[in-house]
Formats: C-alpha cells, structure tokens, sequence
C-alpha cells in the first residue's frame, strides 16, 4: 500500500505548574490550559515528539522513491474536555534536542532525569534547561515572557525563511469535530530530509515537534478557557500509538488483455494472503474478480479460470478486526488499487500495524454508478519477527 508509518522514538509532556517533573515514559501526552485555584497562573503543558531522522531517511529513499508524498502527525485522543470554543493546536519543529527521561506523571518523589518545562535534558546540576531570552537561535522562539515560568521549549517559526512558510502547522477543533490530531507536516519532514542529506542551504535539525495550544488559549485565566487534550503516547499499552505517516500513489493500471468487469453481481476473493504476517514485511495482494452470474456461453474450458478486473477507481481499505475501527481508510489519492496483465493487486506494508493483532481488508469500487463496498472476510494476522 502506499501508506507507511513509522512510530516515535520518544515523547514527553512537559508542565508548567511542574517545571522540573519529567514524563518521558507516560502513557498519555497532553495539551492544556488549566485553571487552579492553587496558582494565580493558569497551568499550561505542551508535548514533545520525536522521530529517527534515520528512519525517515529511508522511508524517504528507499520506499517512496521519486515519488511525490505528503506526511502526518497522527495522535489518537485518549480524553478531551473544555474544547468548547473553535481551537487551534499547533505544531512546530523544535529548535534544541531533548532527552526523553523516564518519569510518569506525579510520581512521589518527581523523576528529574529528562526533558520537563525548565529542562530540556535534565534537572539540576550540569543538566541543560531551555534557551530563554534573547538566545533562542536563528528563526527560533518560545513563549517565555515576565509573567509565566521561563522554558517551554523552543522552536522554529519559519519566518525567516520565505521557501518554507508551512513549518508552522495548525489543526483545528470544535466542540463536535473529530479529537484524533492529524498534521500535514510535509514541508517539515522534507526540511528534515533535504538539510541531514545537505540538499538545501535552509536546513534544521530534526530535534522532533513540539505541540502546543494557540497563544490565545495558553495562560489564559477566564474559566471558560480550559481545553485539555490528552493522546495516547509511544509508551501506550493500547493500539494507538502516534506515528508519522506517509502517504503517496503508487498505482500502476496496464490490465492488457484482461476484461473489464462489468456486473454489479460480482465475487471478489483474495489471493496471496497466507494469513499470518511479519510486522517487517510487504506483501502484495491480488484480487480474483470474476462475475457470480456469468452469462451463460459455450466454451471448452470453465468459465471460473477467466479473471476480470476492477476498474482504476477502485480502493481498498484496512480494519482492526476486534474493534472495528479503520487502521487505513478508503483514500482516493493513496490507496489506490493497481492492475497488470495477471489480476488487480495492492501492496501492504505491515510495519504500520500492531502485532500480534487481527485485521481485515475492504475493497471498494463503482460500477455503473453504484458503489460497492466488498468484505468478504478477508482477514490476516500481524506477529512479532
């Protein structure tokens, strides 16, 4: 398939109420402004995540290609509250490298081995806290000012770079609109690339994003202006762990001699599918078509041995079989079903799904103005190895 994803290889969520608390192994990260009676400061906290510029390399050379892709920050939300006004989370390339730690929220006494609000490697003597005024670096900034704690994290604004003004990402929330955060952070990931492969003279280094609410929400004391957003992280033992996506099309369609079905009374069964998978593998899934009333003819050989394809329009789609919740949707650019001279097929690449899991393939397709969704248990398994 034309989706790949790649998992965080470390996330924290940084307080500023706790300004030397590490959380470097919570299962959940988070943004928020929060009003305490406690403090006449709001509580604020922001998360940093971070994925191998190595990783993303190879995707990036070895996978894609020459291909055109898009890329995106995906966080799946755990809870939300106070999202009552229209919102913006915002996510930026961070401007100094972190270390992860390997604290949890409110743990009695705080662990201070990692990244927290004041530090951004550890606490206390010869750790390194976050640049504060006025050496944050060039096209950098933060939001340290008088009146809040100093730190936060740092990050890049981009402004001073006219080639690469989509550095700064935003995604908008209501109050009924989908939590799930997914960010196009293309323009940052090919910043990433092209400045560790010295392509371009506009480099940063990939020290990961920090996510953050607008400056609008962040410190703000009226009570009405409370939104939390919490994600599951990297250290989750749900199946929803952030990744980076990539996506591009691959589709090739050369069907040769094959016909067209043209039917919507049709069987679509699924071949090349042993069943059970590797989480590093790549397997390529080819559809027998052929129609389930076939019009009745003469002929010396059986009819069943004559494959038909589906029309270019057609797509697949990927589903958790336990919770029925779609790990790859139906897309009209990226999931793409390809053809040749032999059958239909589309290709998968397991490491975006987690192991020891059960899924299920859906094919979708339009014949003469009717769409049809196929799943006719298509089902395959994801193991360790």
């Amino acid at each position: 398939m034309a989706v790949y994803k790649i998992f965080p290889l470390k996330d924290a969520t940084i307080y500023s109420f706790y300004p030397y608390m590490n959380t470097g192994i919570d299962p959940i990260i988070e943004v928020g402004n929060l009003n305490v009676n406690i403090n006449p400061l709001p509580q604020v906290f922001r998360y940093l995540i971070e994925f191998d510029q190595a990783q993303i390399n190879d995707v990036v050379d070895n996978i894609v290609g020459s291909q055109q892709f898009s890329s995106s920050l995906k966080n799946y939300i755990a809870n939300a509250q106070g999202v009552i006004f229209d919102t913006n989370l915002e996510i930026y390339p961070i401007s100094s490298s972190w270390n992860n730690g390997s604290g949890t929220y409110l743990d009695q006494p705080f662990t201070t081995n990692g990244c927290s609000w004041s530090a951004r490697t550890y606490s206390g003597s010869g750790g390194e806290n976050w640049q504060t005024i006025p050496s944050f670096g060039t096209n950098a900034t933060a939001s340290y000012s008088g009146s809040n704690t100093a730190g936060g994290g740092t990050w890049y604004t981009g402004s001073g770079d006219p080639n690469h003004p989509n550095i700064e990402v935003t995604q908008s929330f209501t109050l009924r609109s989908d939590k799930d955060l997914n960010a196009p952070v293309t323009d940052i990931v090919k910043v990433w690339y092209s400045g560790s492969k010295g392509l371009s003279p506009f480099t940063i280094e990939n020290n990961g994003f920090i996510v953050k609410w607008e400056d609008s929400i962040e410190f703000n004391k009226a009570d009405a202006i409370q939104p939390i957003m919490q994600f599951y992280s990297v250290d989750t033992n749900t199946i929803y762990p952030p990744v980076l996506e990539f996506k591009w099309d691959d589709q090739s369609f050369n069907p040769g001699d094959l016909p067209e079905i043209a039917t919507t009374d049709l069987y679509v069964a699924l071949d090349s599918n042993p069943g059970v998978f590797y989480s590093q593998s790549i397997n390529r899934f080819r559809l027998n078509v052929r129609p389930d009333f076939p019009t009745r003819t003469f002929k010396t050989s059986s009819i069943d041995t004559q494959n038909f394809y589906l029309n270019s329009g057609s797509h697949y789609a990927i589903k958790d079989l336990d919770t029925n919740e779609f790990i790859v949707d139906f897309d009209p650019q990226f999931t793409k079903i390809s053809c040749d001279s032999q059958s239909n097929y589309f290709d998968v690449y397991m490491n975006g799904l987690q192991p020891e899991r059960y899924y299920t393939i859906l094919v979708k397709t339009t014949i003469s103005g009717s769409t049809i969704v196929m799943d006719d248990q298509y089902y395959f398994k994801i193991v360790n190895g």
